[in-house]
């Protein structure tokens, strides 16, 4: 048995703040039929990495990623027919998620006051760059744009130049918990009192809770958060230290005077005099000389591998942690007794690690069913087994463009 097996969710998602979504509940035994079209594909499916570097629309590694164990159908929403379809899966379903610019769904009589007489108790979740309301909602962006425009741009980087973009679309990592979260609780509420609900999420909105600290800051000293590379306000050292290898790192973070002596310790058992100099003796002291210091802990650091950096620091009881590589993660023992990865068998890709799920539930784990789908894969199930239409209709509505 599946924790979520009796959920239905039609997914009209695309890229990855949506499919994240969706993907929290497949994995764990609900039915996700996934919308698509050739007519304007995911933005992942035309995403690099490509297996063997061959594009494809089946191909794409970031699409697979977020997709496992969901149905896919294509369907041409500009088609009547199309829409019909779409609007007879959203009743059966009872269960919608769409990212898509405010009244997308609207504009193909999809939206939730279009369905809601005809499905009272119908969830709706959309996760719209900023929300359904307010001057700005018909903006169009993806999460490169929504991470400049939340902030996290301008406090990513060094001092002493321009602002570094965070990699990839930061935000579309936030918004998803928090629209999983509420869709769970929206998906219990109708279970008890049988009454459904429109859910808008504002991942704009959602992603203000990872700066909640310097916002505060703001609000109640008028501060605004410099960037500071890898440096922090009460620590020293504090930073990534280049280590012996190809780009190979550890991270190393000193944050109180205890830790302080045990790294003086280590480096003192390599011969090393400088942690006895007067200027590094308090943390004052240690921030107003943080350059220096920084190049007398990479000294050490790159004389010896990551692993063994950070073996010898935390055995000193000092945070410390290899910045691990996507080789280092495939291979991490600790994930790997996990089962955090799943290999997959997919069509076109062929074995192929999809993104398993961090919460490990004791009675209803979280499953690897099917690899993602190819474009359109189970549009010919879905339409005859769930909708019940016959062979020749499908064949006169493929013949007619619906399934593009």
């Amino acid at each position: 048995m599946s924790a979520l097996e009796d959920v239905k969710i039609i997914d009209f998602t695309w890229v990855v703040a949506g499919p994240m979504v969706t993907k929290f509940f497949t994995d764990y035994g609900a039915t996700v039929i996934k919308v698509e079209t050739r007519q304007r594909p995911d933005r992942l499916r035309v995403n690099m990495p490509y297996k063997d570097n061959i594009p494809g629309l089946n191909r794409s590694g970031f699409f697979a990623f977020f997709n496992a164990n969901k149905y896919s159908i294509s369907l041409n929403l500009n088609h009547p027919q199309a829409r019909e379809i779409a609007r007879k899966l959203i009743i059966w379903a009872g269960t919608t998620v769409d990212n898509f610019t405010p009244g997308s769904l609207e504009r193909w009589g999809l939206g939730y006051k279009d369905l809601i007489k005809e499905r009272p108790d119908l969830i709706m979740l959309s996760l719209s760059a900023q929300g359904q309301t307010g001057r700005y909602a018909q903006h169009v962006a993806f999460g490169t744009q929504l991470s400049g425009l939340a902030g996290f741009t301008e406090i990513t980087g060094w001092p002493d130049r321009e602002p570094a973009q965070p990699y990839g679309a930061y935000t579309d990592y936030i918004g998803p918990y928090f629209a999983a979260a509420i869709l769970l609780a929206s998906l219990d509420y109708r279970r008890r009192t049988g009454k459904g609900v429109y859910i808008d999420v504002s991942q704009f909105e959602a992603s203000l809770h990872f700066l909640s600290p310097i916002l505060l800051d703001y609000f109640v000293n008028g501060r605004v958060c410099p960037r500071m590379g890898n440096s922090h306000d009460y620590a020293a050292p504090h930073g990534v230290y280049r280590c012996r290898g190809d780009d190979r790192w550890c991270a190393i973070s000193v944050m109180n005077d205890t830790q302080w002596q045990a790294l003086c310790k280590i480096m003192e058992a390599h011969r090393l005099t400088w942690p006895k100099e007067e200027k590094f003796s308090t943390l004052l002291g240690r921030k107003e000389n943080e350059p220096e210091l920084n190049c007398f802990i990479e000294r050490w650091t790159v004389e010896h591998t990551a692993e063994e950096v950070m073996t010898c620091l935390q055995k000193a009881g000092i945070p410390a942690s290899v910045v691990e590589t996507a080789q280092d993660l495939l291979n991490d023992p600790q994930l790997k007794a996990r089962n955090h990865f799943w290999h997959l068998e997919h069509p076109e890709i062929g074995a192929f690690p999809h993104l398993g799920q961090a919460a490990k539930l004791s009675k209803t784990p979280a499953q690897a069913v099917r690899p993602s789908p190819c474009l359109g894969e189970h549009t010919e199930f879905i339409c005859r087994k769930i909708l019940g239409i016959t062979d020749a209709d499908f064949i006169s509505m493929l013949s007619e463009g619906v399934f593009d």
